[in-house]
């Protein structure tokens, strides 16, 4: 056993001389939405709290230290699960600042996650590479905040079973595109 852990270390070790600075930011960028997503979702009163926080902390650094495993998905359950601790928990108010920052931060995590699982850590990258890829990122993120805010607004004007027939049209066209995504890929 101690032989096992010995050779992790030492690969640990040469992965470490051999990584690259592109690779490496993008690590650091996941740990920082993890760390943001952390500040936005959880409440104050616990991010002071280190029995609390570090296991909170390893969850946040797993996926950029091990980006093709379940790190992701591990830090959005965390995120949810502080996000209604605070809301159901401690009474905060669900504010849409709040709302739209967990979303944003949630999905650049999401998406440098992605980039960093098909990117080898030693892999000499261009800084075009990272910078287009949270370009786009930034795009969807503003775009999905404005049709949120112009939703928001028409929940206002609708009211009652227009907005409960708005929601399941809503309901059925996402489970429609998601049916002819799945088929694609099946397809490919």
């Amino acid at each position: 056993m101690i032989n096992a852990v010995n050779r992790r270390i030492d690969r640990w070790k040469t992965a470490a001389g051999r990584a690259t600075a592109v690779p490496f930011l993008i690590r650091c960028g996941i740990a920082l939405a993890g760390l943001l997503t952390v500040g936005v979702a959880w409440p104050a009163e616990l991010l002071s709290s280190p029995r609390i926080m570090l296991p909170v902390l390893a969850v946040v650094f797993w996926p950029a230290a091990a980006p093709r495993g379940r790190g992701g998905t591990a830090i959005a359950l965390t995120a949810i699960a502080g996000w209604l601790i605070d809301t159901a928990g401690y009474g905060s108010p669900v504010e849409l600042w709040r709302v739209l920052a967990l979303a944003t931060v949630l999905y650049l995590g999401h998406t440098l996650t992605a980039l960093a699982a098909v990117l080898p850590y030693d892999a000499m990258v261009n800084f075009d590479v990272p910078a287009l890829w949270l370009g786009r990122a930034l795009l969807v993120v503003l775009l999905a905040a404005v049709v949120i805010i112009l939703a928001l607004g028409l929940t206002a004007d609708l009211g009652g079973e227009a907005f409960q027939l708005a929601t399941l049209v809503g309901l059925v066209a996402a489970t429609a595109v998601t049916m002819v995504l799945a088929r694609m890929a099946r397809r490919e």
